[in-house]
């Protein structure tokens, strides 16, 4: 009988016995080294800061224009660099043009108060309409431009008010800081009631006509130096 020898091949590209922990080993690592940087976080960069709200104020002034206030309130807003709107009263303009044109010469938006200071409210639409357009005419006629705001007296506001308004174009303008500066409560007390109101968008009234307006102007300089040391800027309210 012949004996049959078997030899055991082993093939050139199987590992070795010794060697198969070492390999599963290694792919471990491999495995491993894969997984971390799948399941990394990825550093983003930061996202832009967002702006902060820009601090503007809207100083306005009512029941002008005067001969005697206004030209002190204009000499006050050019030192600070200020600009202001002025709601001004038809009659009044009609009175005293030249001061009008000088508050739009000096960069100023003039606007509409009314003709005679009236409670719109209580008014017919033909009053209405005739206390509207007769001022915005006057206004027109010094500064080449119709208001398209309207400051109604008092503030006194209905539909009514509303609706006249929109039917003519205007837009109704109040205000967010009142210091009561009409009923002359002093000079510092109209100071200190702006200024700790005051939020950027705020919408100042004040009064350069109608009365004694001394204390007002008196109060001024401090109100536009406090304001500006606190990074306000003195803006026009957007009217045309």
């Amino acid at each position: 009988m012949t004996s049959t020898r078997v030899t055991s091949v082993t093939s050139v590209n199987s590992p070795r016995a010794a060697d198969r922990p070492r390999g599963r080993r290694a792919a471990r690592l491999a495995l491993g080294t894969l997984l971390a940087a799948a399941t990394a976080v990825v550093a983003l960069p930061a996202a832009p800061a967002q702006a902060a709200p820009a601090k503007v104020v809207y100083l306005t002034f009512d029941d002008g224009p005067s001969p005697r206030y206004t030209p002190q309130v204009l000499a006050l807003l050019a030192q600070y660099g200020a600009r202001a709107t002025f709601f001004e009263i038809g009659q009044n303009v009609a009175a005293y043009p030249e001061v009008t044109s000088r508050v739009h010469d000096q960069g100023h938006s003039v606007q509409n108060h009314s003709w005679s200071h009236p409670d719109l409210r209580t008014l017919s639409k033909s009053s209405f309409d005739s206390q509207v357009t007769s001022t915005d005419a006057r206004i027109r006629a010094r500064t080449g431009t119709t208001p398209s705001c309207l400051r109604p007296p008092y503030g006194a506001v209905n539909s009514a008010v509303r609706s006249g308004a929109a039917r003519l174009g205007k837009t109704v303008q109040l205000w967010s800081v009142d210091p009561q500066d009409w009923a002359r409560p002093g000079r510092a007390a109209i100071e200190r009631r702006v200024l700790d109101r005051v939020t950027p968008g705020a919408v100042v009234l004040m009064h350069d006509g109608g009365g004694d307006r001394s204390q007002t102007v008196a109060a001024l300089p401090a109100i536009l130096r406090t304001l500006k040391s606190r990074g306000y800027t003195f803006a026009l309210l957007p009217c045309r």
